[in-house]
C-alpha cells in the first residue's frame, strides 16, 4: 500500500496527483539535463511547460532500447558522474550493452521497492534470505540483496554456481526465503529431492523473476518445496527487480505506481489500449535521478487492471506476461511464444517444465521441434506408451499454437539446466 500524509491508504486521486507532480519534475529534469531528450522534445515542439500532469503523458515521445544504445554509454544520464554511485549494464549479446546509472537516492528507492515485494511475499526481518541471482552487472543479485537488507532480514549472498553447496547452506543456515529465477529453483528442488533433503529445510517463500513463467510452474514449485512462490518483475533500464510483484492471491503483479507510471499500448499503432486489453507495457520513471526514462517501451506483453485486489491493495496490477514483442517467433506465418508451449506442457501429466524449442528451415519451410522431458517411467514401459504420449503432446501443442509440431520426448535431466535465465529456444534460422 502507499500511504498519504495522514498515514491512510492513498486514494487513486491522491496517487494520480502525486504521479502528476513527479512527472512534471522528471520531464523538467530530462529536458534540462539530457541533450538527447531535449532535442527529441524540441523536434516535436514540446516544452516542459506543456506537461502539467499525467493527462499530458501522451504528448511525450517513446524511449526504446535503441535510444540507450545510440547514446552509449552515458548519453541518457541526467546526473553528473560525481553523483553516480553505481553502474549496471546488460550483457550486450545482441548489440551494445545498455548502461544504467544510479545515484544514492536511486539505490535507496530501489532497495525500498524490493523490500515491498519481499513483504508481499511474507518475508520479515526475522527471515534469512538466500539470494541466488547472479551478482555483478546483472541487477538481480544486488537488487534482491539490498532489498532484503533494507527490510532488516539476514542475507546469504549465494549467487549462482555450486548448487550442491547452495542446498547445503540452505539447510545449515536455516534459510526461510530465496530469490532466484524460477527455472533455477526447479533445479534446486530436483537436487533436494535427489538428496532426500526436502523435509529438512525451513524454506517458506520464494521471490522469482528475471524470466517469464506460468501459474502452472508456480504451482509445481510450491508443491515440490511446500512453499509459497511469488513473481517479481523489473528490468534494469527502469530500475531492476522491484518494479512490481504479485501478492498471495496471484491475480496480477502490483506496480509500485508512486515510482513507475505504467501504460499499455498497441505495439502496432503505439496508441494506448483500454483496461484489461493486452498490449505492450510502457513505463515512465517518476523518481529516478541517474537515468530517468520517459515512456520506455519494455516489449513485454500484458494487460493492466485498476480494481482493488483481494489483498486490499489499490495499486494497478499487470497480468502475467503472455510473451515479448521481440522474442515472439514467427513460424510459417504463425506467431508463437515459448510461454504458450510451457503452459500447454504443464497442463499434462507425465511432463516436466523443462523443454527446448528448436526452429530450423528445410528449403523454404520453417520447422519446429519441441524436446520435452518426461518422467522416467515412460522409458521403462512399453514403446507403445511412449508413442502414445508423443502423439498426445503433439496434438496438445498444435491446438495451443495452431501449428504442427515435431515432438521428441527425452529422459529427465537431459535438457541442460541454467543457473540464470533458462534457454528455451534455439533458432537455427538465424545462423543461415
Amino acid at each position: 500500500m502507499i500511504w498519504n500524509e495522514s498515514k491512510e491508504c492513498m486514494s487513486r486521486d491522491e496517487l494520480q496527483a502525486l504521479q502528476s507532480k513527479r512527472l512534471v519534475k522528471t520531464v523538467n529534469r530530462v529536458y534540462h539535463n539530457v541533450e538527447y531528450y531535449r532535442k527529441r522534445m524540441q523536434k516535436e515542439g514540446i516544452e516542459p511547460g506543456d506537461i502539467r500532469g499525467i493527462e499530458d503523458l501522451s504528448k511525450l515521445p517513446y524511449t526504446t532500447k535503441d535510444d540507450l544504445r545510440e547514446t552509449y554509454p552515458f548519453g541518457l544520464f541526467a546526473a553528473p558522474q560525481s553523483e553516480i554511485v553505481r553502474i549496471h549494464a546488460s550483457s550486450g549479446t545482441t548489440g551494445k550493452a545498455t548502461v544504467v546509472g544510479y545515484t544514492r537516492k536511486d539505490i535507496d528507492i530501489w532497495a525500498e521497492c524490493v523490500a515491498r515485494a519481499l513483504t508481499q511475499a511474507g518475508v520479515t526481518r526475522d527471515d534469512t534470505v538466500q539470494v541466488a541471482y547472479g551478482y555483478g552487472l546483472f541487477t538481480g543479485g544486488l537488487g534482491a540483496h539490498y532489498g532484503a537488507e533494507y527490510l532488516g532480514a539476514r542475507v546469504v549472498p549465494q549467487s549462482t554456481g555450486n548448487t550442491k553447496k547452495l542446498v547445503t547452506m540452505m539447510k545449515d543456515f536455516g534459510v526461510t526465503a530465496i530469490a532466484c529465477t524460477p527455472s533455477y529453483l526447479l533445479h534446486i528442488a530436483e537436487l533436494l529431492e535427489e538428496m532426500g533433503e526436502i523435509d529438512n529445510i525451513k524454506l517458506k517463500a520464494a521471490v522469482c523473476g528475471a524470466e517469464p513463467w506460468t501459474d502452472n510452474m508456480r504451482r509445481q514449485i510450491e508443491e515440490k518445496l511446500h512453499i509459497n512462490a511469488f513473481d517479481i518483475y523489473g528490468l534494469s533500464e527502469v530500475m531492476g527487480p522491484g518494479v512490481a510483484c504479485d501478492c498471495q492471491y496471484h491475480k496480477g503483479l502490483h506496480v509500485y505506481e508512486d515510482h513507475f507510471l505504467p501504460e499499455i499500448i498497441s505495439p502496432e499503432t503505439l496508441l494506448p489500449v483500454g483496461e484489461n486489453e493486452t498490449g505492450e507495457l510502457v513505463f515512465t520513471t517518476l523518481t529516478k535521478e541517474g537515468l530517468p526514462l520517459i515512456r520506455y517501451r519494455t516489449k513485454d506483453l500484458t494487460s493492466i487492471h485498476y480494481d482493488q485486489c483481494e489483498c486490499g491493495r489499490t495499486l494497478a496490477r499487470i497480468s502475467r506476461f503472455t510473451g515479448r514483442t521481440d522474442d515472439m517467433l514467427i513460424i510459417r506465418g504463425v506467431n508463437v511464444f515459448p510461454s504458450q508451449i510451457e503452459s500447454a506442457l504443464l497442463e499434462m501429466a507425465g511432463t516436466t517444465p523443462h523443454y527446448l524449442m528448436i526452429v530450423d528451415r528445410v528449403g523454404n519451410l520453417d520447422t519446429l521441434e519441441v524436446q520435452v522431458e518426461v518422467e522416467e517411467r515412460f522409458f521403462s514401459d512399453e514403446i507403445k506408451e511412449l508413442e502414445s504420449l508423443t502423439k498426445k503432446i503433439s496434438h496438445v501443442l498444435q491446438n495451443a499454437i495452431g501449428l504442427a509440431v515435431k515432438v521428441k520426448l527425452v529422459e529427465p535431466r537431459t535438457i541442460e539446466r541454467s543457473m540464470g535465465k533458462a534457454v528455451h529456444v534455439i533458432d537455427n534460422r538465424k545462423l543461415v
